[in-house]
């Protein structure tokens, strides 16, 4: 590799590193180390032991954590099959529910209890396991909606319930006559069902978000 002087710009003799003068105009020339090279390579020989660093004790266990929010989610599927033909079982459905993402983080914490635990990393299984309970929550509903209505034939008293509550609202804030007739088609009856779904989602979303936050700082070890 040729070397040039910074001063004159003249090529310098070649030798085992910089030359320390310029033949050309005398000007002192520098040497600067090379920091691409990591020291610790240099003193290893440039070996490597080929063992991978221990993981940072804050990362979440993906695994085990989606193992647990999974858990809780059947549970609550299966909760809420049982409500719709046990009404007596709706607060305990609404209370599992609302408390998942701490019985998630209960359960991370019970299978890994060396894992690190502090409120972010509440936050981020709890909103794993909101997301798990809307996804078997809205399966378990599709499902048994699926089964009453073209298996049972029992959506009747449903239908009619529903079709009661929208003619008194319409009632309450009279419309138009053509809107009145998108309100008593059967797709804004299915929008209806949907929002509220929706709605439902966004609450279970907060609550396991927040319950997450709060589980994760009762459960941080303090040192």
């Amino acid at each position: 590799m040729h070397e040039y002087c910074h001063r004159c710009g003249g090529e310098l003799a070649a030798s085992e590193g910089v030359a320390p003068f310029c033949q050309h105009c005398g000007a002192p020339q520098l040497s600067l180390p090379d920091y691409s090279i990591n020291p610790s390579d240099e003193e290893d020989g440039g070996e490597s032991t080929g063992v991978l660093p221990p993981p940072n004790p804050k990362q979440v266990e993906w695994k085990t954590a989606i193992l647990c929010a999974g858990a809780v989610a059947v549970i609550a599927a299966v909760l809420t099959l049982l409500a719709a033909q046990f009404p007596k079982l709706t607060f305990l459905c609404w209370l599992w529910t609302i408390s998942g993402a701490a019985i998630a983080l209960g359960f991370y914490q019970k299978r890994r209890p060396q894992a690190w635990i502090d409120a972010m990393v509440g936050v981020r299984i709890g909103m794993v396991a909101g997301f798990a309970l809307i996804a078997s929550i809205a399966a378990a509903m599709a499902l048994s909606g699926l089964i009453a209505r073209f298996g049972l034939h029992a959506m009747g008293s449903f239908d009619v319930e529903l079709r009661s509550q929208i003619e008194k609202a319409a009632a309450m804030n009279p419309q138009p006559v053509e809107a009145m007739r998108y309100v008593r088609l059967p797709e804004f009856r299915a929008g209806i069902m949907l929002g509220g779904f929706a709605m439902m989602s966004g609450f279970v979303m907060i609550f396991s978000t927040i319950g997450g936050a709060m589980s994760g700082m009762l459960r941080m070890r303090r040192s």
